[in-house]
């Protein structure tokens, strides 16, 4: 059965069009385990792994009771969503901080999101995935990392000036960014590929500008340098922190602009040219040789001594805009939300917890930009 002939089926024909993984990716997403979700339909989780594996499928009124407990709309289970393909794996940060429920459950936001960009995309051109294509040696030193760093940003052209905006830097070359929902707060930023696109989720606890271009650019490390490399690994880790610091200063400028010793007028200045934090920018001042040790721990401590966060704050995070640029892009031209729902085969609470996600708070009232994303689809 075809997706448009699914949406807004009755339950019968739902069940027909049923599709075990996204009884997964909806369980998921409200941190349910197959115990919990049995207790509340009336089934055994025995039943919730088999309607999962697809070795049985749910009668009407067993899938009514399930959507119902996942507050979702039955169309969600029959909307014609395959799995999307997910080269490589998400590569998340502070794994012994999280529980695996909540990684599940920032991964199956994560699936919902995809499933939105999949029906924008079929109105609308998205910004075209432009990514450079990197060759490192493995294993790699940290001179190669920095080396993939130098050449991101000539295809990026950049030159070897500061980035104005990291997050639209990212979004016009076609990756999704994306913060996460409240409900995942305890989840740090990570990245991970769904469909075609690689997508980046920011950390909605992190109302920082530095720490959030310091964490676009550390993704973009993982997305360009660790395809198919195992996630967790401290290793992989520093490198993606190695190509953030590079990515977003060059050596070759900042070496010259650092001062010799602690001055913290001057690093300020600094702070504000190059959106990184103080912190960042006297580890770098260290890793150049610029700063010796006792330099390099005084300067932390009194850093630590000041707490979070630091002074001479630059404002909120930067955030993402290309998902609330597309809806009122779509809005305008007459798609309103709840129709964009129907086609999401999702609530619109939902819809608009996504679209939130995607959307800069301070743009949300200004007309979308005609350079992102283009219009309608021929």
């Amino acid at each position: 059965m075809s997706r448009a002939s699914t949406r807004g089926a009755a339950p019968a024909l739902a069940v027909a069009a049923f599709q075990p993984n996204a009884l997964t990716l909806a369980r998921r997403w409200r941190r349910m385990s197959k115990k919990q979700l049995a207790v509340h339909t009336g089934v055994t989780a025995a039943a919730v792994s088999q309607y999962e594996l697809a070795q049985a499928r749910p009668s009407a009124g067993v899938l009514g009771r399930l959507a119902l407990a996942l507050a979702l709309p039955v169309e969600f289970f029959a909307a014609g969503f395959p799995t999307p393909a997910t080269p490589g794996h998400a590569h998340f940060r502070s794994l012994r901080v999280t529980t695996q429920a909540e990684r599940d459950q920032a991964l199956a936001f994560g699936e919902i999101a995809w499933r939105v960009i999949d029906v924008l995309q079929q109105y609308l051109h998205l910004p075209e995935l432009r990514l450079p294509q990197l060759d490192i040696p493995e294993p790699a030193t940290a001179a190669d990392v920095e080396g993939a760093a130098i050449e991101s940003r000539t295809a990026f052209g950049l030159g070897d000036e500061p980035v104005p905006h990291v997050t639209r830097l990212l979004e016009s070359h076609g990756i999704i960014v994306l913060t996460l929902p409240d409900a995942s707060d305890r989840v740090d930023a990570f990245s991970h590929w769904y469909g075609q696109r690689p997508f980046i989720f920011a950390s909605p606890g992190k109302n920082d500008k530095a720490r959030s271009r310091m964490d676009a650019a550390h993704e973009l490390g993982h997305i360009l340098l660790h395809h198919d490399a195992e996630p967790g690994s401290q290793i992989l880790e520093r490198q993606a922190t190695t190509f953030a610091s590079q990515f977003l200063a060059p050596t070759s400028r900042l070496r010259d602009e650092l001062p010799g010793r602690l001055d913290f007028d001057r690093l300020h200045e600094l702070k504000r040219r190059w959106g990184m934090s103080l912190k960042a920018l006297i580890y770098r001042g260290h890793t150049m040789g610029v700063y010796r040790d006792h330099t390099y721990r005084r300067g932390m401590t009194l850093l630590a001594d000041g707490g979070y966060p630091e002074p001479g704050d630059l404002g909120p995070r930067e955030a993402p805009s290309i998902v609330g640029q597309a809806v009122r892009l779509l809005a305008s031209d007459g798609m309103q939300l709840g129709a964009l729902a129907t086609r999401s085969a999702m609530p619109i609470e939902l819809l608009e917890a996504v679209v939130a996600a995607g959307t800069d708070p301070a743009e949300f009232n200004a007309p979308p930009e005609s350079t992102n994303p283009s219009r309608w689809h021929s």
